[in-house]
């Protein structure tokens, strides 16, 4: 299992103290790595450019990991200081699972945020890829106390799927087993007063179930705007219909319709971030 090797909250001291980056152009590792690998990290990188693009990112914060093949349990992460539009393939951080990189690297890591994402990745197999956000409108019905709604048809697709974790405030050592808990067999979560999670087997099943869950937040709130007697409900049954097709549905439409043309959309965006 995970450990941490600092104090929560001295690790960003060390970091804060690093001297600022002055290029971050790195040698692209097209061919002279495995091609698994390489195209995990192509995935990946399309997958923060991406979140810069719909304004999910949080400057330097919150994080996008995924599992690299092999037994090592390593995985990639970002640069903690690159702006998601700077990430490219070639620039994410192999780390162990204590976040420490392992290969010479420029570029900082955050060990204690990516504790949350290994403790997810070695619980749960089937979790590929983590996509952590903290954006206003996921925020925002992370703080309700309802949680998501099944108000709109997204809603809907992902109600029956997504579990709860209460605030603890900063990075817990111990947290993470109760994260995982409370994640259970599900594959988004909203962590109350702090923002949302989503995983899969793929980059682009969680990058998938991140952009339903994030628009399903979005709709509720300007929903809600009109007030509680004005809302409209789905008739009984309805929800529950949805959510058992969604299931079945979801990560075949990520993977072979929604995610492919997500990566046609990021080369068009900028076809740097595959370098």
């Amino acid at each position: 299992m995970v450990k941490v090797l600092e104090k929560p909250g001295t690790e960003y001291v060390a970091i804060a103290e690093r001297a600022p980056l002055t290029n971050i152009d790195v040698p692209s590792l097209k061919g002279s790595i495995d091609e698994a690998e390489w195209n995990i990290r192509v995935d990946l990188a399309a997958a923060y450019r991406l979140v810069a693009h719909f304004g999910w990112d949080d400057i330097i914060f919150t994080h996008l990991s995924a599992r690299v093949p092999g037994p090592e349990n390593h995985f990639l992460l970002n640069p903690f200081n690159l702006m998601f539009e700077e990430v490219t393939a070639s620039s994410l951080v192999k780390v162990d699972v204590n976040g420490l990189p392992v290969e010479p690297t420029p570029f900082a890591t955050s060990p204690a945020a990516f504790a949350v994402h290994s403790a997810i990745h070695m619980a749960r197999h089937d979790a590929q890829a983590v996509i952590h956000l903290h954006t206003p409108y996921g925020q925002a019905v992370s703080a309700q106390a309802h949680g998501l709604l099944p108000l709109t048809q997204t809603a809907m697709s992902v109600c029956s799927d997504i579990a709860y974790h209460d605030y603890e405030g900063g990075v817990q050592l111990d947290e993470r087993e109760r994260i995982v808990a409370d994640l259970g067999s599900r594959s988004a979560m909203l962590l109350r007063n702090h923002g949302t999670l989503a995983c899969g087997a793929t980059v682009g099943q969680a990058f998938l179930r991140a952009y339903f869950l994030e628009r399903a937040c979005e709709a509720q709130v300007h929903a809600l705007s009109a007030g509680h007697p004005n809302l409209c409900h789905a008739p009984r049954g309805a929800a529950e219909s949805l959510a058992k097709e969604a299931s079945v549905v979801l990560s075949a439409m990520a993977d072979s319709l929604a995610w492919p043309a997500l990566l046609r959309k990021a080369h068009r965006i900028d076809p740097g971030f595959a370098r």
